[in-house]
């Protein structure tokens, strides 16, 4: 009976090991992602106070990211009132600073 309990403690003791382990894993990679798209960011005012403008294409060989991760960061600096859109849609579109 003393062997059963003890098994049971231990694969508790295990499995809460292995759950504090991940959990801890997961922040660190939230935490880089969060760093990682601040970065990018920063990256894309830059370049349109450098540039004037920018383009969804400018976005993604920039920071190295896809078409629809590219469109959420300049919608995401849109909302943030960083830049403003000109045009609706389609290859036209392009984003200046928002004090232009």
């Amino acid at each position: 009976m003393n062997y059963v309990v003890l098994i049971i403690v231990a694969l508790a003791g295990i499995t809460l090991g292995m759950y504090i382990a991940r959990r801890n894993a997961n922040s660190g990679f939230i935490a880089k992602q969060i760093e990682q798209k601040t970065e990018n960011k920063q990256k894309i005012l830059a370049f349109v106070q450098e540039h004037g403008k920018i383009q969804n294409n400018d976005v993604e060989k920039l920071a190295g990211v896809s078409n629809a991760t590219a469109e959420r960061y300049l919608d995401e600096l849109e909302k943030e009132g960083s830049i403003t859109q000109h045009g609706s849609i389609g290859q036209s579109v392009f984003y200046t600073t928002k004090s232009e």
